[in-house]
């Protein structure tokens, strides 16, 4: 979700995202609350996080810390956003997370944007 929102609200900074334990796909109900805001990730795989990945990135972002090799990284500036795994909810909590993933997405564009986090080659993973 975060990285779809990114995507969409500063097109010009470049987002990769991975998992420390991805599913096999998008869970159906974070599909559909996305595609309730005009986002399509049916087409979309979950991905591992890779170090070449935190290696590239300018800020990493954390959905919730529970991998040391992701939390840890030395050199980075680590954000950790604890928020909920959405899947195997029921929809009314996705759409739930979905807002205040949404609503974290537009406070680092915003900051983004001030000058502020990263510079204009963020690249948040997560």
């Amino acid at each position: 979700m975060a990285h779809a929102f990114f995507e969409r609200l500063a097109p010009n900074h470049v987002a990769i995202s991975g998992g420390s334990e991805p599913a096999a796909s998008v869970h159906p109900a974070v599909v559909s609350a996305m595609r309730e805001v005009g986002i399509d990730l049916s087409g979309r795989t979950p991905r591992r996080v890779e170090q070449a990945m935190l290696q590239r990135a300018d800020l990493v972002i954390s959905m919730g810390c529970d991998d040391p090799a992701v939390c840890e990284y030395p050199g980075r500036k680590v954000e950790d956003w604890s928020i909920e795994d959405p899947s195997s909810k029921p929809i009314e909590d996705v759409r739930r997370i979905r807002e205040q993933v949404r609503a974290r997405v537009e406070a680092l564009v915003a900051r983004l944007g001030a000058g502020e986090g990263a510079p204009p080659a963020a690249r948040p993973a997560g």
